[in-house]
């Protein structure tokens, strides 16, 4: 850890800029800054350099402090730049400028479609809207759904036409879920739109890029090898996982099953996979580094060899960061005056999110740097833990040090974002980790020899028989009980202190810093005090959450960490929905898995809970006007029942209405004219997110 010293920065000068200029990018994200604004501050960031650099040098020596300054605030400013560039909303030729329900689109489909359970899914491009009998040019992506065999004549470069009016990408707004509005928006997504055949029309015209269409091409005859030799479907879902990325025909618990022990990241193509290729390229060419004449060659093709292996692979956009990444490290390598791994690494990230600023907050991007980071920092500290004198337990001990170094920077991140830590993890990346680098290996193989087809079916039993042995080897694993720590909850500024703390402790350890001890103790101190809040926080809540879940109703009661569930039982039994609209917002709120709930009594459809009074209402029932007006804290309207408010009105208060994903959206309409009229305030939940309501 001697180069982690004093010289760490003057070693590692990119590091600084990359940290600026990630700053930039998150508060540009956060804040949305006028371009007017950054534009200003960057030309003064710019000017104030120049300046510097003519006044005399005894006086730039006295104005370093400043000069560094003015070059966060660049980089600060180029990184903003960067993310407002890239929001297509602030595109003047953005569709949702232009976009009326009644404009027709003419749009080209940027992908091969991929079957759904219900529909048939693709991206698209909008090149024109058709308004008023003119075109107008327009920039922008959607996403359509097909019905199914609907989408038979579609494929990547077909344009089509279409009137139906598009819908805007929304989140669940249940607490806790994931933003998938944010997650297409960075992929300049902001609509959807679903099809029926007779809905649109298929143009003649196609429109093409050689490239993708050689990509999609080369992509579709890998498939073809490997669903003719591999014929167990389970074991050719992960074949094709683990070779090219493609996980439609993944069987989501299997796919569950890898997360749960730890080891997903073998079926999501990315660093690990360009690690083995790199590793193979740089024993094959090593003879080329003993010659002086041959020694430029070696990093020409360890380099080629990666984006062959990448583009081969489908060019998806984790594997093609990993590749620029190993090519900044291959680089680097091979310069007389070898620099800082540290720099390489934060030049490789540099350049990634000059491509795309958004990439900092993609699950594949942050993993995989703090993977390599922590290799690279931890790997040889936790290596020579032991000394072992027989090779093969040597290298069997040396792979389970490089498995639990990437866990050191890794942990922290997989928790905040997965909610779970695999406690097993060792015991499942011991062989699947080796095991799987074999298949990925014997697959590539398997396409080399593809032209001899009694070869490549006989080697195809072989890599089916490997594939069943790591499936069965982790699905055992998961059904051990202790196997999984589930429903952890950590905010990002505890990830940042754990992160910290395990940084600075490890220095310590092996620098004897006495700096680095009171970091790590006062990151651990300042993770512990918010997670003490937290919890306690959580110990003395009282909530009612009606859940935005289409078609299903769904009211979770909350005391401290007790729950009860209200709504549909089929929900419950569904482990899809119930993990995707209703666990995240369970383990925001820390609440156990078993539902037990004090003070709370249903009859009928009335229910008491904490002095408060919640009617829901999921079928017609008449209600006849009392002299006597019971107040009603909490209305759920579900389904679709024969109501009229001004009835209702005259036989309850109502202080509040919420209507749950149940109800069809045409009769929310006029339920709302009524409480407007009866100045009751409302709440849908499609369209406003979950209700949640704190009972005082």
């Amino acid at each position: 850890m001697a180069n982690y010293g004093s010289n760490f920065w003057k070693k590692t000068p990119f590091l600084k800029l990359l940290l600026s200029m990630m700053v930039g990018i998150v508060v540009q994200w956060r804040l949305q800054f006028s371009i007017k604004l950054l534009s200003i501050l960057f030309v003064i960031a710019i000017v104030s350099l120049v300046v510097f650099f003519i006044i005399p040098f005894f006086n730039r020596f006295r104005l370093a402090v400043v000069n560094g300054l003015f070059t966060g605030l660049l980089f600060f400013c180029f990184g903003a730049l960067l993310a407002w560039q890239k929001d297509i909303r602030n595109n003047q030729e953005w569709l949702g400028n232009f976009y009326q329900p009644k404009s027709g689109l003419v749009v080209t489909i940027d992908e091969p479609p991929v079957e759904k359970t219900k529909s048939v899914k693709s991206n698209a491009t909008v090149q024109y809207l058709l308004q008023n009998d003119s075109i107008i040019p327009v920039k922008g992506k959607i996403i359509i759904y097909f019905k199914k065999d609907s989408a038979l004549n579609l494929q990547y470069g077909t344009q089509l036409v279409f009137k139906k009016s598009l819908q805007e990408i929304k989140n669940s707004g249940n607490p806790g879920g994931f933003d998938y509005k944010r997650f297409c928006l960075f992929k300049k997504i902001t609509h959807q739109v679903y099809l029926k055949p007779e809905e649109f029309e298929i143009l003649q015209s196609e429109k093409q890029s050689w490239f993708r269409a050689f990509i999609y091409n080369i992509r579709q005859k890998v498939l073809n090898i490997l669903r003719t030799n591999i014929q167990s479907k389970k074991e050719l879902g992960l074949a094709e996982a683990l070779l090219i990325g493609y996980k439609d025909d993944l069987e989501q618990s299997l796919v569950q099953s890898y997360t749960n022990t730890g080891v997903v990241h073998i079926i999501a193509i990315s660093g690990l996979h360009l690690g083995l290729i790199y590793w193979l390229l740089s024993m094959l060419f090593k003879p080329l580094q003993k010659r002086k004449k041959t020694r430029w060659l070696r990093p020409i093709l360890i380099i080629t060899g990666l984006w062959i292996f990448s583009l081969l692979a489908g060019a998806q956009p984790s594997i093609l960061r990993s590749a620029l990444m190993f090519t900044c490290i291959v680089v680097g390598d091979s310069l007389a005056r070898k620099p800082s791994i540290f720099n390489t690494m934060a030049v490789s990230a540099f350049i990634l999110l000059c491509i795309n600023p958004y990439f900092l907050w993609d699950v594949g991007f942050q993993l995989s740097y703090a993977a390599v980071l922590s290799i690279i920092i931890f790997m040889r500290p936790v290596y020579n833990w032991f000394y072992i004198k027989n090779k093969l337990l040597d290298f069997i001990w040396k792979l389970n040090a490089v498995t639990i170094a990437a866990q050191v920077l890794t942990v922290p991140l997989g928790i905040y974002h997965f909610h779970q830590f695999p406690n097993l993890f060792l015991l499942t990346n011991f062989l699947a980790v080796p095991l799987s680098s074999a298949i990925l290996l014997g697959e590539i193989f398997l396409c080399v020899i593809s032209f001899i087809p009694a070869a490549a079916l006989l080697f195809g039993k072989l890599l089916t028989w490997l594939i069943w042995i790591m499936n069965t080897y982790i699905e055992k694993i998961e059904t051990i009980k202790f196997s999984l720590w589930d429903g952890l909850q950590i905010t990002i500024l505890q990830t940042v202190l754990l992160l910290a703390f395990a940084i600075a402790i490890t220095y310590w350890l092996l620098e004897r810093s006495g700096k680095s001890l009171k970091l790590g103790l006062i990151a651990l101190f300042g993770f512990v005090t918010l997670r003490s809040v937290a919890f306690i926080n959580s110990n003395n809540q009282e909530k009612i959450v009606v859940y935005n879940v289409p078609q299903k109703t769904a009211i979770d009661f909350i005391d401290g960490r007790n729950y009860l569930f209200v709504g549909d039982s089929d929900l419950m039994a569904d482990d899809f929905a119930r993990n995707f609209h209703l666990k995240p917002s369970r383990i925001l709120y820390r609440i156990s898995d078993e539902p037990t709930l004090n003070q709370f009594a249903m009859n009928d459809n009335y229910i008491s809970y904490k002095g408060k009074r919640i009617l829901l209402i999921n079928e017609s029932v008449k209600y006849f006007p009392l002299d006597t007006i019971p107040e009603i804290d909490l209305l759920v309207i579900a389904r679709n029942p024969k109501l009229y408010m001004n009835t209702l009105a005259k036989s309850v208060k109502i202080k509040q209405v919420v209507f749950d994903g149940s109800v069809p959206a045409w009769k929310t309409q006029y339920w709302k004219k009524d409480c407007d009229s009866l100045k009751i305030p409302w709440h849908d939940v499609s369209t406003g997110g979950a209700f949640v309501m704190k009972v005082d």
